[in-house]
This record gives C-alpha cells, sequence and structure tokens, in this order.
C-alpha cells in the first residue's frame, strides 16, 4: 500500500514539475493541472457524469431499450401510463416512450457532434482571419457576421430548412449556418488581444507567411476559449433542433426526435402528461449537463480565474 502511495506522489510531483525535461511532460502537466481544478467543481463533474451518460446511452440504445422505437401496439398500448412493462408510458400510436426517449439521445448527439464540428472551425477560421488581416478584410467579414447576428437563430433556422426542406440533415446544416458568428466574434476578440504579443512579433520577423502564424501561432490560443463557448452553446443548439421538430422541420417521423415528441404530445397535455413530460425532462437534464460542464470548463481553462 505504502509503495502505491509513493508511486503515486512520485508521478504527481513529475507532473507538477517546475521544470519538466521535455515537452510531453510539460503538455501533460498543464492537463492534470486543468484536471485538478476542473474536478475540484463539484457541479461540472455533475454536468461530465450527464454527458457522458449521454454518450453512453446513445451507443448503447439497442440493449437498453425494451420496446421498438417506430414501431407500437395500437390496439391495446395506446396513451397507457407508465408501468412496469412500459416504464414512460405510451404515446398516441402505442409506442413506448421509454424506448423513444433512448433512442432519440442518438439523434441529439448526432445533431450536437454535427453543429459542433461544422460551426465552430468556421467561426475559428472567419474570426482569425479577420482579427489577424484587419482592414478591408476584417470590415467586410465583420459586417456578414452582424447580418447573421441580427436575427434570432431559431428565427433563421427556421428560414433556413424551409428553404433546404424538412429533415435532419438540412435541420443541422441550418443550426450550424446560424450558429458560427459568435464563434467568429470571440476568435476576432481573441486574435486581437494575441496578435501583438512578442512571439507573434518574433515569428513575423523571421519571415513566417500570414497563413502559418494564423494557423500555427493564433488559433491554438483561441481554442480553449472556443470549447468552453461551443460547450456552453450546446444546450442553445439542443433546444434549437427540439424547435424545429417541434414545428415539423426537423427530424421528420416515426424518428424519435425530442422536440417531435414534445409537438406529438402537446395535444394530450392535461390527461395523458407523460407523452409530452418525458422528451420534454430529458432536454431538461442534457442540456443542463451541457451548461454544468461549460461551466466547469470555463473555470478550469480561464487563465485569469487560476491566477487569483
Amino acid at each position: 500500500m505504502s509503495t502505491t502511495n509513493s508511486s503515486t506522489m512520485a508521478l504527481r510531483e513529475w507532473l507538477v514539475s517546475e521544470r519538466p525535461l521535455s515537452r510531453w511532460q510539460a503538455s501533460l502537466g498543464r492537463f492534470y493541472v486543468k484536471w485538478r481544478d476542473f474536478a475540484a467543481n463539484k457541479l461540472a463533474m455533475v454536468g461530465l457524469f450527464i454527458i457522458i451518460s449521454l454518450l453512453f446511452i446513445a451507443c448503447f440504445a439497442d440493449l437498453l431499450a425494451t420496446h421498438s422505437p417506430v414501431v407500437g401496439d395500437l390496439k391495446s398500448a395506446r396513451l397507457l401510463p407508465p408501468s412496469p412493462e412500459y416504464w414512460f408510458g405510451t404515446d398516441d400510436l402505442g409506442r413506448d416512450i421509454y424506448s423513444r426517449v433512448i433512442y432519440g439521445s442518438r439523434i441529439t448527439l448526432f445533431v450536437v457532434v454535427l453543429v459542433a464540428l461544422t460551426a465552430a472551425p468556421i467561426g475559428l477560421v472567419i474570426g482569425t482571419l479577420a482579427g489577424y488581416s484587419a482592414g478591408w478584410i476584417d470590415a467586410v467579414l465583420m459586417r456578414i457576421t452582424d447580418i447573421f447576428l441580427a436575427f434570432p437563430k431559431l428565427v433563421l433556422a427556421l428560414a433556413f430548412v424551409a428553404a433546404l426542406g424538412p429533415g435532419i440533415e438540412n435541420a443541422v446544416l441550418a443550426i450550424a449556418i446560424t450558429s458560427w458568428p459568435p464563434y467568429a466574434r470571440l476568435a476576432r476578440a481573441e486574435t486581437l488581444a494575441v496578435r501583438n504579443f512578442d512571439y507573434i512579433k518574433a515569428v513575423e520577423l523571421i519571415g513566417a507567411s500570414p497563413f502559418r502564424i494564423v494557423l500555427r501561432h493564433i488559433m491554438p490560443m483561441c481554442l480553449s476559449s472556443l470549447i468552453v463557448r461551443v460547450t456552453l452553446d450546446m444546450a442553445g443548439i439542443i433546444l434549437t433542433a427540439a424547435g424545429l421538430g417541434f414545428v415539423g422541420l426537423g427530424a421528420q417521423p416515426p424518428l424519435p426526435e425530442w422536440g417531435a415528441m414534445i409537438a406529438s404530445g402537446r395535444r394530450f397535455i392535461l390527461d395523458q402528461w407523460w407523452v409530452a413530460a418525458a422528451p420534454g425532462l430529458a432536454i431538461l437534464i442534457v442540456s443542463l449537463g451541457f451548461n454544468l460542464l461549460g461551466d466547469g470548463l470555463r473555470d478550469a481553462l480561464d487563465p485569469r480565474s487560476s491566477d487569483q
């Protein structure tokens, strides 16, 4: 036991060493310090647990679901309340709501991941280019950004989906198109803060191209703030996707999308409350998890907070 404790202490001392012997040791040390700060935040750990649970449920939905998410028993299982057989009850087509919520986690994760992988890089590229180039390039890119920011995100997403046609793929594309402007603004602000740093001037003096400076030296400085902002925006992305599904422009039947499930259950909200309550509670829990995780990442990755 003492040997294990001594090994753990030696590893900890190696990670937090003020004189790392290699770049790999320095990177691991920074990660360990950030993780230690993050783990000290109990609410952030709750958010991390919720998101890990979402990933687990989405990956093993086939094993966790008790019934088919699209085929129901319309004759004998229509609008049944929660019971040992149907944990969350059934909907107006006799489908098991629990199984539909479980499979709906895959659609939610699909939307969130694709929007984040699409909108965040677009905003990062536009913001860093605008901040480093300045002049007319900055003016043009930021005016385009202002045009997108002038409209509410959900209204703009509705307009794009109406033009592209209903469907989960078009919904993802519409949400991504409306989500990149805040990331561009954030990346531009970070770029304006670091473009006059001494190491950037040194790289310019040795003849590095603007493309290399932006890609290798400025974009990495913006990543931590961008990751925090993306995590905090996940809840808004989920709500936007649910809003599109609620009005029939997102995932189409019989896909078990949470917003569409709420829309179909609003007709029975007074008597059969469980039809809309289960997907609504799922949206609430997942959105809360992303918000708690984003708050924890912001506190852990913000260098100003660690200096206080």
